[in-house]
């Protein structure tokens, strides 16, 4: 099956690039440089995935209101945020809109893009199979991971990650006490960093849990093996 791919970028060379490295994976791809002819395209016909930028030309907000649009025309669609902003409010905003996932631009994304796009059509096809009984259900005590529907749930609290962080935690959570190392939750969440990129996606989910739970302290370190999560 060939997915197709809706990319809304305003910058012509990333756009080029993007189209160009996503195409070589097989992907059919249509771009757009302004929200109104996104929302054009969307009315017409949904993609089966869709990455946006937040800031298209003077609207500094049209990813945001894009992705709106898109949960009101589908639920379920993956949406990715590309974007030059990196704040954690921004970030949080987009997570909250629905986005599957939250990228920032840098000299390394096209190493990783395709990656994550895989990783996402693979949680898609489980989507569609209906296979999202008990056996994909992780519960730990207070934690609670729905690996089909890729939710999180810390004592009932849904905890907001984004797909790179919810495969590391699930690679970590689904059998407690066992050690994980950089290695394996590269594999587990499709992509290829150094250690100390994983390190600050483990804090960054801590962090998410402790804002719900400021004792939360269940994710060990391992001192330059891994991690491992440890049962309350």
């Amino acid at each position: 099956m060939s997915y197709r791919i809706a990319l809304v970028e305003d910058d012509p060379q990333l756009q080029e690039n993007y189209v160009k490295a996503l195409e070589r994976e097989g992907y059919a791809v249509s771009a757009y440089a302004g929200k109104a002819e996104a929302v054009e395209a969307f009315a017409d016909r949904l993609p089966d995935l869709v990455i946006l930028d937040i800031m298209l030309g003077e609207d500094k907000d049209a990813g945001f209101e894009l992705c709106r649009l898109l949960r009101t025309l589908s639920p379920n669609i993956p949406v990715i945020f590309l974007t030059a902003r990196n704040s954690d409010i921004d970030r949080v905003s987009g997570l909250r809109l629905g986005a599957w996932d939250y990228l920032t631009k840098d000299v390394t994304t096209l190493d990783f893009l395709p990656a994550r796009i895989a990783a996402m059509f693979r949680t898609v096809e489980i989507l569609r199979s209906g296979n999202n009984g008990n056996e994909n259900v992780i519960e730990h005590t207070y934690l609670r991971i729905d690996e089909a529907r890729k939710e999180v749930y810390w004592r009932d609290r849904p905890v907001m990650l984004t797909l790179t962080e919810f495969w590391i935690l699930y690679s970590i959570a689904r059998r407690p006490g066992h050690l994980k190392s950089h290695e394996q939750l590269m594999a587990a969440a499709s992509v290829v960093v150094t250690n100390n990129a994983i390190s600050a996606h483990i804090k960054r989910i801590r962090n998410k849990f402790r804002e719900i739970d400021p004792t939360f302290n269940h994710i060990r370190s391992e001192y330059g093996m891994g991690y491992r999560w440890q049962t309350p």
